[in-house]
């Protein structure tokens, strides 16, 4: 990451608010997002997650893709819950609609190993699965005849075509060395979360060194940060509204992610989020929880604005 000198570009994940209020409140939504200035917009992907909540990550990046024209990303799409060549076809055709703006950031997951196994997975075959996964998954948006045996697909001559005009980069996300691996050889870009930033920055040349190890040279790098940021007018009102947000989805204690989760006024996630900017992250996408969706646009566009200003 040595001599990247750009502005960082900030993305925001879509509040889940938008998409379950309809079409009309999600596109006045993705209008004010592109009108405030931001960089890219973002989604989750969860099959059924503690308890039955999810949201498709494919399909709610198609629907971003056709409302606006920003870079739209899955931050992180769980392939090792779905078979490759569906996934292949679905992100081929997203590329086609986005034309060059789709970002395919894909994960393990496995904080709940029930949604795992409801998808007919075993959670032990996760990452072995993922590497076959996403191997494929290239292979085939780059145009290429897929035969595969032995592993856990059997494929004979598999295609997608016609192949995406524009290379569909991949981002891999995760925090385990077997993530900084899959990085290293089947990505354009390690995607980080819940880290520090020495841990971020050891990371990323980990990242890169198995890159270099398995031959891959001049890879157009794009390292990113993903982060749950809360706003309110104060660290104190803050606080709740994230740690309410986040315990409801992971079941568990706030405690766990509050170091690595900033909260309070723009300028106070802003200064949180400085320090990984210095150190040479230059893609963040911040899920933002704030009392309403304006709220958390206006905020994630100011956090913009103070992290790009000279």
């Amino acid at each position: 990451m040595a001599g990247v000198t750009r502005p960082p570009t900030i993305g925001i994940r879509v509040p889940h608010e938008l998409f379950e209020g309809g079409a009309r409140r999600l596109r006045d939504g993705v209008a004010a997002i592109a009108a405030a200035g931001i960089d890219r917009v973002c989604v989750g992907d969860h099959v059924s997650f503690h308890g039955g909540r999810g949201f498709d990550g494919l399909v709610q990046a198609t629907a971003l893709a056709a409302l606006c024209d920003l870079e739209v990303q899955t931050a992180v799409y769980l392939l090792p819950l779905r078979h490759p060549v569906p996934v292949a076809r679905q992100v081929n055709s997203l590329a086609q609609l986005a034309e060059g703006r789709f970002v395919f950031g894909v994960g393990v997951g496995g904080e709940d190993p029930n949604e795992v196994t409801m998808c007919g997975v075993d959670p032990t075959t996760r990452g072995k699965r993922m590497d076959e996964s996403l191997t494929i998954v290239r292979a085939l948006l780059a145009g290429e005849t897929v035969d595969a045996t032995g592993g856990f697909f059997e494929l004979d001559s598999a295609r997608v075509l016609p192949a995406p005009a524009a290379p569909v980069p991949v981002m891999v996300g995760g925090r385990s060395a077997a993530a900084l691996r899959r990085a290293g050889r089947l990505s354009e870009g390690y995607l980080a979360l819940w880290t520090t930033t020495d841990r971020f920055t050891a990371a990323v040349a980990e990242v890169e060194e198995h890159a270099s190890a398995a031959g891959r040279g001049n890879v157009p790098w794009r390292h990113g940060l993903q982060v749950w940021c809360g706003f309110a007018n104060s660290a104190a009102a803050a606080r709740p509204l994230l740690a309410e947000a986040m315990e409801g989805l992971y079941q568990t204690p706030f405690e766990k992610f509050e170091r690595y989760s900033p909260y309070g006024t723009p300028a106070e996630v802003a200064a949180a989020l400085a320090p990984f900017v210095a150190a040479g992250c230059r893609d963040l996408n911040l899920i933002p929880v704030a009392s309403t969706p304006a709220g958390a646009t206006e905020a994630v566009a100011e956090v913009r604005r103070l992290l790009r200003s000279p």
